[in-house]
């Protein structure tokens, strides 16, 4: 928790911070890639920073953690921090960038607020980065050891021993371990980051569910980022033109905090939208491996049945449980009107069991949508789960 003479300074500046944040984080990355331009190349995610995502991620996260240490000093906030924890694990991220990242972010403050960083309020607004930070450094050391992971060992060789064509901008590769053993557990909901290298020297990683059952192979999913991002997904696009039967692949260990409890019979809200139907396969599969019996309410919302990656194994799965109902929408459900809604997800007329535990995940509007839904209907907050595909935006916000 914060220092007591830290508390009144940071609940006195978070307004400003916040509100300069913007200017703050834009400094930070250009500072800290001019001094480190490899972190660009080889770590961070290009195509969220050319868009801007990576630094509005950020600019909620620093902010949020401040708030929470004021608001509830008592406890640490877990669910934001967990979730960046993951993350960074899945990318390997070395405890010694966390000073460096502090020299470049702090400055970057002091910069941009001028004369109202005084000696006092930059040592509270470094006590706050501190508290993060170290906060995280635990909380990745935990996963790595709870992954069975060695320092500087998250990645691995995979070998690819079945491609299959999804839909015209989905492709799922079957992996397995280049040595021959068998790939390892995972938890139903958890991703895998698989690092490329690119044309021009970059190694890039980005992060797939993993789609299939747990099993001796893992199943990832890959959505094919259009040319309408900036940039086009590299790692997306070099998968789906490249990856063939035999390639090897550089996967990390499975991280994740959306995953299914092991051994729970309480109801269950599975909801996706697009590709975000991937981690709720996993779950799906695990919850039919156990036949388990307990209602299990699953929505997915979808451009087309085109567009529905995996549609027929969705489907059947569904059927597989005794006690689990199936609700589709498609914006476009052409000659399938029967068994599909046209248009966005609407819950208000779902039969929604007591006690229900949801996990969600797809688009930030989808997550939002249904998040408000499910809080007007009297689900707590903490029976929400949700997982974004790329920079969480939403920190802070819940």
């Amino acid at each position: 928790m914060l220092s007591e003479q830290s508390i009144p300074v940071v609940r006195a500046t978070l307004p400003a911070v916040r509100a300069a944040i913007g200017d703050i984080t834009a400094l930070f990355y250009a500072r800290l890639f001019e001094d480190r331009p490899e972190l660009l190349r080889d770590v961070f995610n290009r195509g969220s920073q050319a868009n801007g995502e990576q630094r509005k991620a950020l600019a909620g996260s620093l902010p949020a953690f401040a708030a929470m240490l004021l608001e509830h000093p008592g406890a640490r906030p877990d669910v934001l921090l967990g979730r960046i924890a993951h993350k960074h694990a899945s990318l390997g991220i070395a405890p010694d960038q966390y000073g460096l990242v502090h020299r470049h972010l702090l400055s970057a403050v002091g910069e941009v607020l001028g004369e109202a960083v005084t000696e006092e309020v930059a040592a509270a607004w470094d006590e706050v980065y501190w508290l993060m930070a170290d906060a995280l450094i635990a909380l990745e050391a935990q996963l790595h050891e709870e992954a069975g992971i060695a320092k500087g060992e998250v990645w691995q060789q995979m070998e690819i021993v079945e491609r299959r064509e999804e839909t015209a901008d989905v492709v799922s590769l079957v992996l397995r371990r280049a040595d021959g053993g068998p790939a390892g557990p995972f938890r139903p909901g958890q991703y895998v980051s698989v690092q490329v290298s690119l044309p021009d020297g970059a190694r890039q990683a980005r992060q797939y569910s993993l789609s299939g059952a747990p099993g001796p192979r893992w199943r990832i999913t890959v959505k094919r980022v259009g040319a309408g991002a900036t940039p086009a997904g590299e790692v997306s696009s070099l998968l789906h033109e490249q990856a063939s039967v035999g390639d090897a692949l550089t996967v990390s260990a499975p991280f994740g905090d959306l995953v299914l409890p092991a051994g729970g019979e309480g109801p269950l809200l599975l909801a996706s939208a697009g590709i975000g139907c991937t981690p709720v396969l996993a779950m799906l599969h695990r919850l039919a491996a156990r036949e388990a019996g307990q209602p299990v309410t699953v929505v997915h919302a979808d451009r087309s049945p085109a567009d529905h990656a995996h549609r027929a194994e969705h489907l059947h799965l569904v059927e597989a449980l005794p006690n689990a109902r199936l609700h589709l929408w498609y914006e476009d459900p052409g000659d399938r009107p029967r068994e599909a809604r046209s248009g966005r997800v609407d819950l208000t007329g779902l039969d929604l069991p007591d006690g229900l535990t949801a996990y969600l995940c797809g688009p930030l509007p989808f997550l939002r949508a249904l998040r408000g839904d499910l809080l007007g209907r009297g689900v707590p907050a903490g029976h929400i789960h949700y997982e974004v595909f790329g920079p969480d935006l939403w920190l802070g916000h819940e």
